[in-house]
């Protein structure tokens, strides 16, 4: 079964694009880029990491769990043409202490999805998968013919989504795009929940807290800016039909260098404790992103300093209300 989809109409501002997680950290940088395109965009959150004030005025949202039967009446509401599946448990070390539940969400949520998709015939569905897929490797930077070989329960789970969705084109047509992130970091990071490692610096040292640093920070990881990654998604509407694509910057930064840059956009200095490597963390990371910028028609369009001062300025204006 073929792809098509009626620019014409999506200029139209006809279409209406379902984003699970969409009241989250990459979810509702998503929103506000659909929005832009002038589409209906439909907000499924559960809210257990996102947050309701991150929801555009006037854009239907439902607090509704994406491994629940009430996802169907989402579907059934509004017909979405396009699905842009962000909502998970991300996680590693949650995804070690809680395994039977992180497969619920990131599996048994996207099998809930996929046959809602092919029930309503949906036209295409965008996964938000992640490098975790990769594991250890020592070819850098990553292709995405790279062999895959998980070290963690979160990057299995990722891993078995991925494969689902092939399977869901392979047996029902069902259009995809699987975009596989680096280490997304930005605005509106939950610190506690996403356990991303830029907002996690921010928030302890503008909490004047220590700052832990598993192993010796020389990892390694490939950083990309969230309103990079919401663009990528849109260019996934378009273009990049039934294929994968790495949505990085093609570089790597070390966790010591990442945290000297914090410091020195902060004017602060922390105090840091070493602690040994995790089990499931990957040593070096670096994804190469040459196949979205031929075929996705994508670049990431924000320097690295550029993307950590907005980051500060952020997290900045928080913590002064506090």
């Amino acid at each position: 079964m073929g792809f098509y989809l009626n620019v014409k109409e999506m200029n139209g501002g006809k279409m209406n694009v379902l984003i699970t997680g969409g009241a989250g950290f990459i979810g509702s940088f998503i929103v506000e880029e659909v929005i832009k395109q002038g589409w209906n965009p439909i907000i499924v959150d559960n809210l257990s990491t996102g947050n309701h004030m991150y929801v555009p005025q006037n854009v239907p949202f439902y607090n509704v769990d994406i491994c629940s039967n009430s996802l169907e009446q989402v579907f059934r509401e509004y017909n979405p043409t396009i699905v842009i599946h962000q909502a998970a448990q991300t996680s590693v070390e949650y995804s070690k202490m809680n395994p039977i539940l992180n497969n619920e969400i990131n599996v048994a949520g996207t099998l809930n999805i996929l046959n809602n998709c092919v029930k309503y015939k949906v036209t295409k569905i965008i996964f938000a998968s992640s490098a975790a897929v990769y594991g250890e490797t020592s070819c850098l930077p990553i292709e995405e013919d790279s062999s895959l070989c998980p070290k963690s329960f979160y990057g299995l789970s990722k891993l078995n989504a991925e494969q689902y969705i092939r399977l869901y084109h392979d047996n029902f047509g069902l259009s995809f795009t699987i975009l596989r992130y680096g280490n997304v970091y930005g605005m509106r990071q939950n610190p506690l929940g996403e356990a991303g490692v830029v907002s996690i610096f921010f928030d302890r040292i503008l909490r004047d807290s220590p700052v832990t640093i598993y192993g010796e920070g020389c990892q390694t990881r490939d950083f990309i800016f969230v309103k990079d990654v919401a663009k990528a998604n849109i260019q996934a509407i378009s273009f990049g039909h039934n294929e994968i694509f790495n949505i990085s910057t093609d570089t790597q930064v070390s966790i010591l260098h990442l945290l000297n840059q914090i410091q020195t956009v902060l004017g602060k200095e922390a105090v840091v404790n070493f602690k040994p490597n995790r089990i499931g963390d990957i040593d070096k990371s670096s994804l190469s992103n040459k196949k979205a910028k031929e075929l996705l028609k994508w670049i990431p369009e924000s320097d690295f300093m550029d993307g950590i001062t907005e980051t500060m300025q952020y997290y900045r204006s928080l913590y002064c209300k506090v």
